[in-house]
Parts: C-alpha cells; sequence; structure tokens
C-alpha cells in the first residue's frame, strides 16, 4: 500500500535499486521526479501522497527547508532513508520540528548496493552519529594496517563481504581485489562499535563527496592536465553546509600564461564530455603547490586553506 518517491537519477544505484527495484519488490507504487526541484517535489508529494523517500543529504535538506513553509502538504513522508554523506544533527532537529518523518541513515557503495542502515526502531540520534548496522547476509570488519581486526571503537581501513558483493569491473579484472575469503576493500577508514554499527570517519581513496556522490577525482585530474594552460593541479574538497564538499581546483600555470579562469576550466572538461556535477566549483592559480620533500602533492594543506574566490 506505500508509494515510494524517488529524486535521484535511474543511472545511480541508489535510483535504479530503490526507485525501480524496490517498488518491484515490494509491489508497491513508485512516483519519479525527472529533475530536482524542490517546490515541484512539494507538489508532487501533496498530489501522490508517498510514504517513503530515499536520497542523499541534499535532498533531506532542502525538504526540510520546504517544511517550514509547506509542512502540511509533506506529511504523508513517514520514513526517509539518507545516504551519501553524514547527517548533520540540525538537519534531523529541522526536519522534526515540521515532519512526522523518521530519518534512517544508510551507507554503500556501487560495488555492493546498500550496505547497512539505522533502523525504524532506533534512536533518531543514530541517524546522526552512525550510518548503521550491516543489512542481512553482510559482514563488515575493521582493521589496522596489516589486516588484523581491530577491537570496536578503533578506526582502520573497512572491509565488507556479503551477498550483495559485485563480482568485477567491466574489462577491468585486475581492480577486483577481494580476497580468499571474500572481504572487499571498501577504501574508506571507519569504526565499530560494540552493538556493530558502522560510523565513516574518512576515505583512503582520492575521491570527494559532492552531494551524495562520489567524484572520481583522479579521472577528473588527468583529464586537466592536458589543458594547455595548466602545469600543475591538484582537485580537493572543501566542506558545504548543504552538499557535503563542493570541489575546488588548485593549480599553477606553464611558463607564459598569466591567467586561467573557472569558466575556461569548465568549458574544456564539458568538450570531453565530463557531466557536470564533477566540474570544479571553485579555482584558485597559485605561484606553487604545497608539496612533500619527496615532491608530494600536500592535499590536507589545500584542504585547510581558505578560499579566496567564496
Amino acid at each position: 500500500a506505500d508509494t515510494v518517491f524517488m529524486p535521484s537519477p535511474l543511472a545511480h544505484q541508489l535510483g535504479f535499486l530503490y526507485g525501480l527495484m524496490l517498488p518491484v519488490y515490494l509491489k508497491a507504487s513508485v512516483v519519479l521526479q525527472d529533475t530536482w526541484l524542490p517546490e515541484e517535489a512539494v507538489a508532487i508529494i501533496r498530489a501522490e501522497r508517498p510514504s517513503l523517500m530515499l536520497g542523499s543529504t541534499p535532498f533531506l535538506a532542502d525538504i526540510a527547508e520546504q517544511a517550514i513553509a509547506h509542512g502540511p502538504d509533506l506529511q504523508s513522508l513517514t520514513l526517509f532513508l539518507c545516504a551519501g554523506a553524514p547527517i548533520p544533527s540540525p538537519l534531523v532537529e529541522k526536519a522534526a520540528q515540521n515532519l512526522p518523518t523518521r530519518i534512517l541513515s544508510a551507507w554503500g557503495m556501487t560495488e555492493n548496493g546498500a550496505v547497512t542502515t539505522t533502523l525504524p526502531e532506533d534512536d533518531p540520534e543514530r541517524a546522526v552519529h552512525t550510518d548503521g548496522v550491516p543489512l542481512p547476509y553482510i559482514e563488515l570488519k575493521v582493521t589496522d594496517m596489516e589486516g588484523n581486526p581491530l577491537p570496536a571503537g578503533q578506526e582502520g581501513p573497512l572491509y565488507m563481504r556479503g551477498a550483495s558483493l559485485f563480482v568485477g569491473y567491466f574489462k577491468q579484472p585486475e581492480l577486483y581485489g577481494v580476497d580468499d575469503e571474500g572481504w572487499f576493500p571498501t577504501g574508506d577508514l571507519a569504526r565499530l562499535d560494540e552493538q556493530g554499527y558502522v560510523r565513516i570517519t574518512g576515505r583512503s581513496k582520492d575521491v570527494v563527496i559532492r552531494g551524495g556522490e562520489n567524484i572520481p577525482i583522479v579521472d577528473i585530474e588527468n583529464t586537466l592536465y592536458q589543458h594547455p594552460k595548466i602545469q600543475t593541479l591538484a582537485l580537493v574538497g572543501k566542506p558545504d553546509e548543504r552538499l557535503g564538499e563542493r570541489l575546488c581546483a588548485y593549480v599553477t600555470l606553464k611558463e607564459g600564461e598569466e591567467s586561467l579562469t573557472l569558466e575556461e576550466i569548465c568549458a574544456f572538461l564539458t568538450e570531453r564530455k565530463v557531466t557536470r556535477q564533477y566540474q570544479p566549483e571553485f579555482l584558485e592559480v597559485l605561484d606553487e603547490l604545497p608539496r612533500t620533500p619527496s615532491g608530494k602533492i600536500q592535499k590536507f594543506k589545500l584542504r585547510e586553506q581558505p578560499l579566496q574566490g567564496a
């Protein structure tokens, strides 16, 4: 008898698995929104009365904001499953003030779909401070750098295994790093508590998460290195209240080049078929990038550096 509301693209795991496959399994109705416009979402929810909505943190932020003025139109939403980035506590409080919605926090990857979720019967604070417990037929472990399991509360690389794990990358079998016991290295750092709830604490893979979507930094950097004006560059995420992170490009220019604009960079990426959400939103041109004695760019220093053009 439920109706699912899905505003995420069906080309993503979230949209495909839970906007297309989940309603089939539930024998439920589903309402899809083609382009995310918060005001239009309010009209859809008022008309279609969905009870379940799934999306990343920016969707929840926009719905919570709309609920201030349009709370009566959104009362059918009883469950919002939020994935892709940590949920700020003020956002949960804002949603709770105007909506009857229970907010669940989930975590997963394209390689295995949803892996963990908080539960409807959990205290709402669980959704703020954890990313949930493993779904049925899924196991997690946190290890030290030598692969030895760590006790509860300690941070280390996160591994998963289970029924939803993929069987490999298309035409890239060498990247399939699952060991003989079926453990898959997620590339994330995490800690597990005594009850088995996980908290993702960082990323060992070089990615930025913008609006719940992983940006493949290495691929974008490799593309930008082809720009005729760029000598060196580094892409890093900058904290953002709504989207979690925004992408910033730090570059140095080749000798003889005097200027480079963000518009030039984005036009260059667009010509090479790089989707807009993967393109930088800020650009800083520096005389040199911070480096280690061995020459490696120190991205942590760039993350800490304030944006001059923000």
